[in-house]
């Protein structure tokens, strides 16, 4: 061993010995202050003791393996909140079913729900949400439990995110927040991964503030010490308008990239719409079934999980009906109660299937304590995509868990429905038949002696038309039939 590796030897001793870092009041750079150039002799290793002292201890990024399972790792590592609600309308009933929603959301976004509250006022606070006075109770709930987050049930004003983080002394988010948080968690194609955040930038340049004045500042001068340098617009910009610039640009760029993946998308639906392939569309609440009803009805083998918001790439896979015709079926995102505004137009042009659709199939979950509210927070996410023409078939799913009376309450209400349940497969026939009896059928009636050459066309017409009869003879093949006019225009020259 050298002189000079027998000394950083000694030096790396002596700092693994010693917890003595010194203390430092710059926590943008984490440095400490530079050392005194004439007290440094660059001979004696002090300057490389001193860039070590300058070096600072980061918490909570250890790598060593701890002997403990999946669960309790989660365990371990799980967020800390408190829920807050406002009832404003509605029945008590609506509101714990909100707050119960809510922690469902919380728990899929990885959080342990310690406490839920909430109070009856006509509108929110425009200040703190819930009244001032209920803000030092949820501070005291917040002590008491160890809570390290409060989640309110509403989107809620920059203001008041930062009034009640600063009385509760903990991080605030909002149900939109909290939505986002969920996407970008299960968002996996790139697609998907680029709308979640598209939405999500929308949704922070509406919040951006600045705290004891650091997002206020000017850059001014060289613009060196913010950060801004050269891109930075020069002196007089302030680090907020610098920040809300960038996410303006961030956003041009992902709009850009989800255009040209939708010019794949188009090209798809305009080949099915010109070879007039029906499309049926799966939409719903979340956690009502839809990719379990997609793998009952055509064995897509797509992810089903219990939790919300599970799916969110779009799955559209090719079947046929009882008779040989093809159609597509679609599992599409799941809605929810006050879906973000952010989301919905981040994720319209993946909606637009369901605008385009033949046939929707609203998948309601039946055991749900307020089916109906779910088909009425559906209905209006249809009609914000354009979708609200579109011929809709209720599909009252888990029938094996709901209650029939309940059951019978929905098929009352919505008569053109059918209850199934996914699981089970109890109703998946009945639902199959009402399916195909719902597709667009073909309006060209037709009846053609095809040459027995001509095999393509009499297997378009399975695929494609309906075949009343069929009839083999030793000229060809006399059938007859409805086809749509594109194919019925290539059968005149066989016409009988």
């Amino acid at each position: 061993m050298t002189n000079a590796q027998a000394r950083d030897f000694n030096l790396d001793a002596e700092l693994e010995e010693t917890d003595d870092w010194p203390e430092t009041d710059d926590f943008e750079s984490g440095y400490a202050d530079e050392p005194d150039p004439e007290a440094v002799d660059p001979t004696t290793g002090a300057m490389d003791l001193a860039e070590r002292h300058q070096l600072r201890r980061v918490a909570g990024l250890r790598t060593e393996l701890e002997d403990i399972t999946e669960v309790e790792y989660r365990q371990l590592r799980l967020e800390r909140v408190v829920l807050v609600g406002v009832w404003t309308d509605g029945t008590v009933q609506d509101a714990e079913n909100s707050m119960a929603e809510l922690a469902l959301l919380a728990e899929t976004a990885g959080s342990e729900v310690l406490e839920a509250i909430y109070q009856r006022r006509q509108t929110p606070d425009p200040a703190t949400y819930i009244g001032r006075g209920k803000v030092e109770g949820l501070a005291e709930i917040v002590a008491a439990t160890g809570a390290d987050t409060v989640i309110c049930d509403g989107e809620l004003a920059p203001s008041q995110l930062r009034n009640l983080e600063d009385r509760t002394k903990v991080k605030v988010v909002d149900r939109t927040a909290l939505i986002l948080d969920i996407f970008a968690q299960h968002a996996k194609s790139k697609e998907g991964q680029a709308q979640v955040e598209l939405a999500q930038l929308q949704y922070m340049k509406q919040r951006l503030r600045g705290w004891g004045g650091n997002l206020s500042r000017q850059a001014g001068g060289r613009v060196g010490a913010d950060g801004g340098g050269i891109g930075g617009r020069g002196p007089g910009e302030t680090k907020i308008e610098t920040d809300r610039r960038r996410i303006n640009d961030k956003i041009a760029k992902l709009r850009r990239e989800l255009k040209q993946m939708k010019v794949t998308r188009d090209t798809k639906r305009t080949d099915r719409k010109r070879h007039h392939i029906p499309s049926v569309a799966i939409a719903g609440y979340t956690n009502a079934g839809k990719s379990s009803l997609l793998n009952r009805l055509t064995d897509a083998g797509v992810l089903v999980e219990d939790s919300l918001f599970a799916t969110l790439d779009p799955t559209t896979r090719r079947t046929t009906t009882a008779d040989g015709r093809i159609y597509t079926m679609s599992d599409t995102v799941g809605f929810v109660r006050h879906l973000p505004h952010q989301i919905v137009e981040a994720f319209r042009s993946t909606l637009e299937e369901v605008a385009d659709a033949d046939l929707i199939l609203h998948v309601v979950d039946g055991s749900h304590p307020d089916p109906e509210g779910q088909i009425s927070a559906v209905r209006a996410v249809l009609a914000d995509v354009d979708a609200a023409d579109v011929p809709e078939l209720i599909v009252i799913n888990k029938a094996d868990a709901a209650d029939p009376i309940v059951l019978d309450r929905l098929r009352r209400h919505e008569p053109h429905s059918v209850v199934v349940s996914a699981r089970t497969g109890a109703g998946i026939k009945e639902a199959l038949a009402r399916v195909e009896s719902e597709l667009p059928r073909p309006g060209v009636e037709f009846e053609a002696l095809l040459p027995y050459e001509r095999g393509d066309l009499l297997n378009r017409l399975h695929q494609q038309g309906e075949i009343d009869s069929l009839d083999h003879t030793a000229d060809g093949t006399i059938v007859k039939g409805r086809a749509n006019p594109d194919l019925a225009g290539e059968l005149d020259p066989y016409t009988v």
